[in-house]
């Protein structure tokens, strides 16, 4: 019989569903047939599998990565189904995220309720118009320099883990899972709870549901969109395409109601702040954080060469377009000085415009920016879990992925649990929002800088990498970026209240888990 044992290399593809006939009788490869030859079993991924004397080796299908396994040949059945998981997670990243799809996302999660708070925080501490537009225009050049190094990263190495794939490249196994250990425990339940926050408040405005209607409120968002994503890639992403037009649009009419105001006569406000420029960047900046999480959808965004590239600079040419002509439209409505002593600047806007009615109308449109980005931001956020957990065996259970949905299931489910903890520990304080945003930044920030570093290291040490897009001005624009990122670090960690302590406790918590980890590894 000429069995299949004879060639020196199998290559075993299909889609999994299940094994041959012929390998599931008894005898297994040794009674298969010669119509089976090399290619035998049928998963959902392609492996390597080189067949010698003294046993096998299984080559990861994404990875490269290769494990010998010295057993006896009638147990080659069991090797593979073995392996089978890990190659079912890895192809199951099927692309399926359009162009639209991406911008979609991106400026979803970018245009959330801080554009509602951060212009009048912008034009107190920088105290003129030409000032206020010219630090909103550095805001976006700053983001598109960033977007430039992330797109080199994504493009090179399009993985949904994101960041921690190219921190792991670049500084290794460590780093990358202290990287998913904040992102799993701080930055991304964090942001989830700050959004959530957002959108209680001003639900509540709508609908009060009683003394804890924030929360509730938090709560009930978090586990709609959380259970949305469980559905499918399709359904989440076809709701963030309807959330994000509806965002663009009521931005739209805020400005056409600013723009078509009678223009606010203002005397001229003094400079509150002894370095206006790093004091205004740092509100700025957050209204344009959310870009980098499209290196998240990477490997699931079709024609990701050209597309992810595309993507950002059409998402952050949107966004930098709606920020300036809203602050426009701030100043003609409001005047500088009425912006600068706003308290709620979008409402005083529309109130003076439309009265009460324009009140609500806000009310319902920062609700709709806060569902928007939370839907994004646990999207996105899922993605790094799933990493940690199909790379380190102590997580394995986030390492779960379904082919069906194309959704990092348990990943998900772990996200937002995290995050409605958050949200109890948070609505204690009766200071939500301000305590998540402290609790988030300084980790954030440093994760910012180690990925934005990677970069360079990447480019040094992995030479010969195909990279489909290469930052221009290579390596001023990176190195650029690394010093804004550092400033901001800097200034979260002096500028934050408590909750900054705690965020740090908690990923220096992380170490004595790596080791853990790493033992159970071993």
């Amino acid at each position: 019989m000429d069995s299949p044992l004879n060639y020196p290399l199998a290559v075993v593809t299909g889609a999994f569903r299940g094994i041959s006939r012929e390998l599931a009788q008894p005898g297994g490869l040794q009674t298969a047939n010669t119509a089976s030859k090399p290619v035998l079993l049928f998963f959902s991924a392609t492996i390597e599998i080189e067949l010698k004397d003294t046993g096998v080796t299984v080559t990861h299908p994404t990875s490269g990565m290769t494990e010998k396994k010295a057993i006896h040949q009638q147990n080659l059945v069991n090797v593979i189904c073995m392996k089978s998981s890990v190659a079912q997670r890895s192809i199951a990243l099927k692309p399926t995220l359009r162009l639209w799809d991406a911008i979609a996302l991106i400026v979803g999660m970018v245009i959330g309720a801080g554009i509602f708070e951060t212009p009048a925080l912008v034009a107190a501490t920088v105290g003129s118009l030409p000032a206020v537009m010219f630090v909103w225009l550095l805001g976006g050049g700053i983001s598109l320099i960033g977007a430039l190094c992330y797109a080199e990263l994504a493009t090179t190495y399009p993985d949904p883990g994101g960041n921690y794939t190219y921190l792991k490249r670049a500084f290794g196994d460590r780093i990358a899972f202290l990287f998913s250990w904040a992102r799993m425990t701080v930055i991304q339940p964090g942001s989830i709870a700050l959004l959530a926050f957002v959108l209680g408040d001003y639900a509540t405005q709508l609908w009060s549901l009683g003394a804890y209607s924030v929360a509730w409120y938090a709560i009930g968002g978090i586990a709609l969109f959380t259970g949305l994503n469980l559905l499918g890639m399709r359904q989440s992403r076809g709701a963030q395409n309807l959330l994000a037009i509806a965002e663009v649009l009521g931005l739209l009419i805020v400005i056409v109601i600013g723009l078509s105001s009678t223009p606010e006569a203002s005397t001229a406000p003094t400079q509150s702040a002894a370095n206006p420029l790093g004091a205004s960047l740092i509100f700025v900046l957050l209204s344009y954080g959310g870009w980098n999480e499209a290196a998240y959808i990477s490997a699931e965004l079709k024609h990701v060469e050209r597309n992810m590239v595309r993507s950002l600079l059409w998402s952050i040419g949107i966004i930098s377009t709606i920020y300036l002509l809203l602050n426009l439209a701030y100043v003609r409505g409001l005047g500088l000085s009425g912006m600068i002593q706003s308290k709620a600047i979008a409402a005083d806007l529309m109130r003076q415009a439309l009265g009460e009615p324009g009140g609500q109308l806000i009310s319902v449109l920062v609700a709709i920016a806060a569902l928007s980005s939370l839907n994004a931001t646990i999207l996105t956020g899922a993605r790094t879990n799933y990493a940690l957990g199909r790379d380190f065996s102590f997580f394995s259970r986030l390492g779960g992925w379904n082919s069906y949905s194309s959704t990092p299931t348990s990943a998900l489910i772990a996200q937002g649990a995290i995050a409605i903890v958050l949200v109890i520990l948070g609505s204690l304080q009766r200071q939500g929002f301000e305590t998540m945003v402290d609790y988030t930044a300084p980790v954030f920030w440093l994760f910012f800088l180690l990925t934005s570093a990677s970069l360079l290291f990447l480019r040094q040490r992995d030479p010969q990498r195909n990279r489909p897009f290469k930052v221009p001005f290579y390596p001023v624009l990176p190195v650029l970026f690394c010093l804004v990122c550092g400033y901001m670090l800097y200034s979260s960690l002096t500028y934050t209240g408590w909750g900054a302590i705690v965020g740090v406790i908690v990923l220096l918590a992380g170490l004595p888990v790596l080791l853990f980890a790493e033992k159970s590894r071993a």
